[in-house]
């Protein structure tokens, strides 16, 4: 396809109550010169932080929306008052859950009515992502769109690692384990290979994606085979406010004698939990390292993310067959050396070393020479990786 030097693409990257953007230039390589972020929708104190790359400091204000409709409106407003904007030619979206669509797909009428359709399976991401292709859409009729799948990096998971044991019949609905956050865990590997090269990233390889959503996955030969998160990504390991497992008794007693309904129980699990219904205080981890010596609940919280790690590390060290490289990422796992130490030191039966002076720097490397165990810490991209991926997809050639 032919294109101009400075033709552009917009990322899209909307959560249940945020939308990620970022602008790239098309050239060679791809140059970013803008991003920000919309929080709280939906709250009443919506608020947008953005950047010009090029420009200076980041800079905050209020917004007045109500959902991610208002929002997405809000947002192409808002965009093209950059000069910036009027050059792009497509825009990606980060798409949650794919379900059995596994390579990033232009979105057309059929896409987005199967996309409507599977709704019902992750209500707390999919409309809100449909939303706002539907604004861009409505603005931009000419501009091609690319759905980008956080499920398609566990596409290549065994079968028994995907199977939910419930009655075929559901099964057969698609009721099975999926995992998520495969955007980041993609971006993740390209840049371990490219930085360590491929004889390490084809070995057995645990990614910790340590934020307010956090999963792990294990992966050998370049290839997903285990993540904690499973048919939603509320499950797995324990996250700011998501409960990661929980038992199924918990769902029939609070909904038969607590008398909560489905929506309030979702809505329970999703924004209620985790840190936050440990702490009861906060849901910020950096909050809570502050808040532990002094706080029972707040120590508790952090404790119980700590062992939940260190459980689920040790559990895929046996689906692996043993470990080369742990890698941490995410905005706990790239800023908290105080975690990775501690979940490091419950995981010496490995042979892993910290080097403590590398950790506290958030250096590349932060263990020892000495460690049987490679363990690093990569700052993951999901805007560029999904930038990435548009160009694939509509044949604009770039260099990696």
């Amino acid at each position: 396809m032919n294109r101009l030097a400075k033709d552009c693409v917009l990322t899209i990257n909307g959560g249940s109550s945020s939308i990620k953007y970022a602008l790239y230039e098309i050239k060679d390589t791809l140059n970013q010169l803008l991003s920000g972020e919309m929080e709280d929708i939906g709250s009443g104190k919506a608020k947008l932080s953005f950047i010009h790359l090029k420009s200076g400091p980041k800079h905050h204000i209020d917004i007045p929306v109500a959902d991610h409709t208002a929002a997405g409106n809000w947002l192409v407003d808002w965009l093209e008052k950059e000069t910036e904007f009027i050059r792009v030619k497509a825009i990606g979206h980060r798409i949650v859950q794919g379900m059995e669509h596994t390579v990033p797909e232009k979105i057309t009428e059929k896409l987005l009515k199967e996309l409507k359709a599977i709704s019902p399976y992750d209500p707390e991401h999919l409309p809100a992502e449909i939303k706002l292709i539907e604004v861009f859409r409505k603005h931009y009729p000419g501009i091609h769109q690319v759905a980008c799948f956080d499920t398609s990096f566990h596409a290549s998971m065994p079968d028994i690692a995907k199977l939910v044991p419930i009655p075929a019949k559901y099964r057969d609905k698609g009721v099975k384990r999926y995992g998520f956050h495969g955007l980041s865990y993609s971006y993740l590997m390209e840049e371990f290979e490219r930085t360590a090269g491929a004889e390490k990233a084809n070995g057995k390889i645990i990614i910790a994606h340590l934020g307010s959503g956090a999963s792990l996955a294990a992966v050998k030969n370049g290839k997903s085979i285990e993540t904690s998160m499973g048919f939603t990504p509320a499950s797995g390991l324990t996250m700011s406010t998501r409960t990661g497992d929980l038992d199924p008794g918990v769902a029939w007693y609070l909904q038969k004698f607590e008398k909560l309904t489905p929506g309030q129980f979702n809505h329970l699990v999703n924004h209620e939990s985790g840190l936050l219904g440990i702490s009861e205080t906060t849901a910020d981890m950096q909050q809570l390292l502050q808040m532990q010596h002094e706080d029972k609940r707040a120590a508790k919280a952090v404790d119980f993310f700590c062992y939940q790690c260190i459980k689920w590390i040790g559990a895929f060290t046996a689906v692996l067959g043993g470990l080369d490289t742990l890698i941490f990422s995410g905005g706990i796992g790239e800023h908290a050396p105080e975690i990775r130490e501690r979940i490091c030191s419950g995981l010496q039966f490995l042979g892993i070393a910290l080097d403590e002076k590398q950790n506290t720097n958030n250096d590349t490397v932060i263990s020892t020479d000495a460690s049987k165990v490679l363990v690093r810490v990569i700052k993951t991209n999901e805007e560029l990786i999904i930038a990435r991926l548009v160009c694939t997809t509509l044949n604009y050639n770039i260099k990696q």
